[in-house]
């Protein structure tokens, strides 16, 4: 049973909006705002779950940062209506009383951080992470490197959205490696091309494994060889969708719903919830799935694809980097810096996976369940 949960109608155009706290640890939670079409009550009260598993799975008594609770926000309204913006201002004023005191909020699906941080500002908050910044000594030092963070740019990109996906792609290499996936034949699948998915496609290619597939919401982008990911996430609109007029000769589409009928050893799914699901899992052709959304596999797709012996890195520890970034930059732990956010992330993050997966090997059991044991144990002696 959750904390709280709050359901919220919206004067002006009827849409719905949820809050959700799963749980409130030192009297705070921590978890970003989705918009959609079509986001339900159920979906949010999943991802503030999952947001307690992923503040608890990175916890380290030599950090100076404490795991909170997990909470998340959700707008049933799609991102690109005329009118998502108001909607979402009149949202994060309707929650300032909870934003000022119980929730820190940060950029999810259909949401950008610096979006968030001006409606947060016209109602009147200094920051979305008002209610961290209690818990932290000199915080107004403590804001000044998280937004020195955001200011980082690598290869023009922001350094806040590539932490996330550097974290999946440093998990999927990490997971590949432990299960015997050699790195010279591998290959990746990406569904989702936003931030988390785009960065994820950037880090494995970098690392050596050919992005082969893409899917945006205008269908998927196949190449066998591999994809030229710099050359798509240049052309990248602000919905993730790539512009198919600059496509190579070579480059084919597919629809959309053929996304899981590229060959790929990694497949990973970045963007939206519950697309691996009883109706479609048999089609997974991957050796190894790699959950950069929240909550984009059913228990009972997991439950099938772990039968069939192939793995699934549960989202609360593969897609952890984004989160945990915020806060070891906002308590100390790092500077705020692309070197220090990487290195972090990689030894935290591969180490994770490396633990989880030998906890599981022995029972053949699902990743999700040691995971699960993980964040449990870690939250215990986080309280002791």
């Amino acid at each position: 049973m959750s904390f709280l949960e709050v359901i919220w109608t919206d004067d002006v155009s009827g849409r719905r909006g949820y809050l959700v706290i799963d749980r409130l640890v030192r009297g705070a939670a921590s978890g970003g705002v989705r918009m959609r079409d079509g986001c339900t009550l159920d979906e949010v009260r999943d991802l503030a779950r999952a947001m307690t598993l992923k503040e608890a799975v990175v916890y380290s008594p030599k950090d100076a940062y404490v795991p909170f609770g997990g909470g998340k926000g959700g707008i049933d309204c799609p991102p690109n209506d005329p009118d998502a913006r108001g909607v979402l201002a009149r949202y994060v004023a309707a929650m300032k009383p909870l934003l000022k005191e119980y929730w820190s909020a940060g950029e999810d699906l259909g949401v950008r951080q610096s979006v968030l941080e001006e409606v947060a500002a016209e109602a009147g908050l200094d920051s979305t992470i008002e209610a961290a910044l209690r818990l932290v000594p000199e915080p107004r030092t403590a804001l000044g490197r998280v937004r020195a963070g955001f200011a980082v740019l690598v290869d023009g990109i922001s350094l806040a959205d590539l932490v996330g996906g550097y974290g999946v792609a440093e998990t999927a290499l990490a997971a590949a490696q432990y299960v015997g996936l050699p790195l010279h034949n591998l290959r990746a699948m990406v569904q989702g091309f936003g931030s988390m998915g785009g960065a994820t496609a950037r880090f494995l290619v970098r690392a050596g494994v050919p992005v082969v597939g893409i899917a945006d919401a205008d269908g998927v982008v196949w190449h066998p060889d591999g994809l030229d990911v710099e050359a798509l996430l240049r052309t990248r609109d602000e919905y993730g969708r790539v512009d198919r007029s600059a496509l190579r000769p070579g480059d084919r589409q597919l629809p959309r719903h053929e996304w899981l009928s590229v060959d790929a050893e990694i497949l990973v799914p970045a963007a939206l919830s519950y697309v691996l699901n009883e109706s479609n899992v048999d089609q997974v052709r991957a050796s190894l799935v790699v959950e950069a959304a929240n909550a984009p596999t059913t228990a009972a797709a997991e439950a099938a694809l772990t039968a069939r012996g192939v793995p699934v890195i549960p989202d609360f520890v593969a897609n952890v980097a984004t989160n945990a970034w915020w806060w070891w930059t906002l308590f100390g732990d790092i500077p705020p810096t692309a070197d220090a956010a990487f290195r972090k992330i990689s030894t935290t993050l591969r180490g994770l996976v490396v633990e989880m997966l030998e906890r599981a090997a022995p029972q053949a059991g699902a990743p999700r369940v040691a995971a699960l044991a993980m964040a449990r144990e870690r939250a215990a002696a986080a309280r002791s």
